[in-house]
């Protein structure tokens, strides 16, 4: 069973550091933003992977892993374009 936790822990790294590519070539903010919501969302995992494999300090700083993505998506929410910038035109108005 910690081959197969090993292999799995491997694989989800393995498809985070893809996510890393799209960090940096990322041709919009919001894209970049997932894609760190995707390294943060692996690391989870292969950590919770690493605790079943009997790390038990693990499951603590997958917490806070999940915590520090959370509030990473929040402030990029927060320090957004104002909801002003989606308003469409009304008929009649100009642009």
């Amino acid at each position: 069973m910690p081959e197969f936790l090993l292999a799995a822990a491997g694989f989800v790294l393995a498809m985070v550091a893809l996510g890393l590519v799209r960090i940096l070539r990322g041709p919009e903010d919001g894209d970049r933003m997932m894609a760190a919501q995707l390294l943060g969302t692996g690391g989870i995992a292969a950590l919770l992977l690493a605790a079943g494999g009997g790390l038990p300090a693990a499951a603590d700083v997958a917490l806070t892993l999940a915590l520090l993505a959370a509030f990473a998506s929040m402030a990029f929410a927060k320090s957004g374009v104002s909801p002003e910038a989606y308003d469409e035109p009304k008929p009649g108005e100009k642009e």
